[in-house]
């Protein structure tokens, strides 16, 4: 049996990786003696002999043809082991894991990832807005049984675990039990493909902890949530099919329409901007700081988060006439773990508008005068902002709920007090749209100065228009009256 060395003398031989080798020899195909596999190939790789029979010797010349093409063309190592060129390994090595049965992907490991990739390029509220969704959706993700934590804790160590910055960290110890029972009992991703699973993740979507329907803009969040977390579900492979894109399934919750017992009279409105000055001691000037504040909420119909975020320079203040407030950035609102700053105000551009652009909104002569007095007063507060607290810093939503509370008390009767009238803060921005509605100004131009498309401003505040019924009948009946006289 002769052997053959069929590497060339200007084959490159760089150094191998550790268990491979280019030091490679292959023999002649020979003949084994045996009816059943007749036919021989051996070679030599780094001393290690190896071989394989065929049942013809075409078969082992095509094979004996391909060792040398990897050996000579291709310039492969071969592994000493099993002697194959360093292709056939890896493509070996590729097959097995391809036919390897892997574990379910289980719902918390995906909400973490999922959070993970959209953290980077997502606002404060956003990230808040979208833990939200898919903890209240995890609640029908997690099997029940003994011991199951309340499904406030499920939610509190949802909301926990899937911040980014708490990857590896030990959870703190109030919610320790649920975030191992989240962590443990979750189900399968591919569980929601179940019909029965699925059906408690929709009633979850569209109800409160005590059973009682969530509000109208609260399901479509948690909707829209989750709606975007299996699109990727889908797109990733982890689910044939978006199952939420098959539930028509109509929601009965409160719609988000604005309730009418909400918004105050022009002498009620006064009476609270009034009451807010009596808030706190007159040194500590704790509501005095905040009149102007809820001033604007009223006046020019700014989100709260709008008015925190006002600086001095945003502001056109003349000493007669209408003035104008120009709305650059807000300042939502969130927890600390969802902001990239550690603060719980968020810095953003206007809501649904382009991060660089900018809204002008015209205000009355009476909100100029407030401003002016406030300014005059109590100066601006850090980085020019109009409002800031006894330290100069952002006005937090707390302060300003507080206030408002309140001042509630001082200006309205106790059996007001109970009910909805300017229950929040936001309400008085609901009070401003609606008069400029009923004063006759155009839908697009007050969805231009809110900061809303026309037809969300049509949808919510058509209840509120006064005498649209009354005018629909003048005309139907004027209608009724010309066909008369026909």
């Amino acid at each position: 049996m002769s052997t053959l060395n069929d590497t060339p003398a200007g084959r490159p031989r760089g150094s191998a990786r550790p268990g491979y080798s280019f030091d490679v020899k292959l023999w002649k195909v020979t003949k084994t003696g045996r009816k059943s596999r007749p036919y021989r190939l051996r070679w030599v790789v780094a001393g290690r002999v190896h071989g394989e029979t065929f049942t013809t010797s075409a078969l082992a010349d095509s094979r004996r043809s391909e060792l040398w093409q990897a050996m000579n063309r291709r310039g492969e190592a071969f592994e000493i082991e099993s002697g194959l060129p360093e292709s056939e390994v890896r493509a070996a090595a590729d097959a097995a894991a391809a036919t390897e049965v892997k574990p379910p992907l289980r719902w918390f490991e995906f909400c973490r990832k999922y959070v993970a990739g959209r953290w980077r390029t997502s606002a404060a509220k956003t990230r808040e807005s979208m833990a939200d969704g898919l903890a209240a959706v995890s609640l029908a993700m997690v099997k029940r049984g003994d011991g199951v934590p309340s499904d406030e804790q499920l939610r509190l160590a949802f909301r926990w675990g899937v911040v980014p910055a708490n990857v590896g960290e030990e959870p703190p110890a109030d919610i320790k039990a649920a975030y191992d029972w989240l962590t443990t009992a979750d189900r399968a991703v591919a569980d929601l493909t179940d019909a029965e699973v699925f059906e408690d993740v929709l009633y979850r979507l569209g109800y409160k902890l005590d059973g009682t329907p969530a509000a109208g803009d609260t399901y479509k969040r948690r909707r829209r949530a989750l709606n975007t977390a299996l699109e990727h579900a889908v797109v990733t492979g982890k689910l044939p099919e978006n199952p939420l894109q098959r539930a028509r399934r109509k929601y009965v919750g409160s719609n988000d329409v604005v309730d009418r017992r909400v918004l105050v009279n022009a002498v009620q409105a006064r009476q609270l901007l009034t009451a807010v000055s009596y808030v706190g001691s007159w040194d500590r000037c704790r509501g005095r700081r905040l009149a102007a504040f809820y001033a604007v909420l009223y006046y020019a119909g700014l989100r709260p988060a709008e008015t925190v975020g006002l600086r001095r320079s945003d502001c056109h203040l003349p000493e007669t006439g209408w003035g104008t407030l120009t709305l650059r950035e807000t300042r939502p609102v969130s927890g600390k773990q969802w902001t990239d700053s550690g603060e719980r105000h968020d810095r953003r551009g206007l809501k649904a508008r382009e991060a660089t652009s900018d809204r002008p909104v015209p205000i009355p002569p009476v909100l100029v005068t407030i401003l002016r007095a406030h300014l005059n007063e109590f100066g601006t507060g850090k980085e020019g902002r109009v409002f800031g607290n006894e330290r100069g810093g952002v006005v937090g939503s707390s302060t300003y709920w507080r206030v408002w509370e309140e001042a509630r008390e001082y200006a309205l009767p106790p059996d007001r007090v109970e009910s909805p009238l300017a229950g929040r803060p936001y309400d008085l921005r609901h009070a401003c749209i609606t008069r400029w509605l009923n004063a006759g100004v155009p839908i697009a131009e007050v969805a231009r100065r809110v900061g809303n498309s026309p037809e969300v401003i049509h949808r919510r505040y058509h209840g509120c228009i006064d005498g649209h019924e009354e005018a629909a009948n003048a005309k139907i009946e004027r209608a009724m009256e010309s066909e008369g006289d026909q």
